[in-house]
């Protein structure tokens, strides 16, 4: 497994990190036995980055992780969340980013991890009415505690980022990022590349649409969020599949599966974004891991960039509750 730093003076971990959320909820019922047996192979494959947060699951997802991490604490990397309040209506979501509540927050996640410190904790969504030095600081004296080791924030805006890494460095900035998600290379990536902030881009596969399975709603569990998202409505599925349909036909010219080929655009953006695929099933796992080894050539770009030129996508990537707590 190759390695990219955790930001400019950060850790290295593996260039390809797990989502775990997936594990729990949101995609549909799901095996626990595989979603350890995943955990573990992960780890035999060399991806030493899991991601998880408070929120998956009500704290489920990081229980499911405490038993592995018990058992392999020095071979991983372990990124939590906090900061989206959720009251246990599936369609309702708050934000908090109050000093108390970050306290309260890192406190009951190492409970469930069952660990001493967490190696990357990260601002899931910015809270509008608390300023982020109020947050950033409160995170800050989590460090000086020994209880966290390293600060990330989760879909914040360059204004942000340039007032939390003036408080205290920023490791990691997580947020979408795929051929069908390309809003990071509008001012996003340059401001992490200006302050040394190490890019983790959550759904490289689109929540799973660019691997070319999902062809209408029909295929996915009634509880699957993917369901209220825009782009997997209406006429939006209907462009948004023509588009795949071409990665699919570059994918098997490279002999290798459209999944495979996404994620190796993703990989060949800079040695400074990790992208987490999520995936409950030992076989996604496998395939996901083997697109490192695929090679994108400049004519791969070029076409790629012009399937996915900046419009080409139908639909937010959230419905609009979700989208006003991004970019913030």
């Amino acid at each position: 497994m190759q390695t990219r730093k955790l930001g400019r003076t950060g850790p290295a971990v593996s260039s390809m990190g797990l989502g775990c959320m997936g594990m729990s909820e949101f995609y549909g019922p799901s095996d626990q036995d595989e979603a350890v047996a995943t955990l573990h192979r992960a780890l035999d494959l060399g991806i030493t980055l899991f991601d998880t947060a408070d929120v998956y699951g009500y704290g489920r997802n990081e229980q499911l992780l405490a038993p592995v991490l018990h058992e392999h604490r020095d071979r991983i990397f372990l990124a939590t969340k906090f900061g989206i309040v959720r009251t246990g209506d599936p369609h309702s979501r708050g934000v908090s980013g109050k000093p108390e509540y970050v306290r309260a927050c890192c406190d009951a996640s190492l409970k469930r991890l069952g660990v001493d410190t967490i190696d990357l904790y990260y601002q899931h969504r910015v809270d509008p009415a608390t300023p982020i030095e109020e947050t950033v600081g409160a995170m800050a004296d989590l460090v000086r505690a020994g209880k966290i080791r390293h600060i990330g924030l989760s879909e914040a805006g360059p204004d942000t980022l340039y007032r939390a890494a003036a408080v205290h460095p920023i490791a990691a900035l997580q947020t979408e990022y795929s051929l069908w998600s390309r809003e990071p290379e509008n001012g996003i990536l340059r401001t992490c590349r200006e302050l040394g902030i190490a890019f983790v881009a959550y759904s490289p596969l689109g929540r799973g649409f660019l691997t070319g399975h999902i062809r209408n709603l029909s295929e996915l569990a009634n509880d699957d969020f993917r369901r209220t998202t825009p782009r997997f409505q209406g006429d939006n599925l209907q462009t948004n599949l023509d588009l795949v349909d071409c990665v699919d036909a570059l994918a098997r010219d490279k002999g290798c599966t459209p999944g495979q080929l996404a994620l190796a655009w993703v990989l060949a953006q800079g040695e400074d974004i990790i992208p987490i695929p999520g995936t409950r099933r030992l076989k996604h796992l496998e395939e996901n891991a083997a697109a490192l080894d695929i090679e994108i050539t400049q004519s791969d770009f070029d076409l790629l960039n012009d399937i996915f030129a900046p419009g080409a996508t139908s639909g937010d990537r959230y419905p609009a509750v979700g989208m006003k707590l991004v970019g913030l």
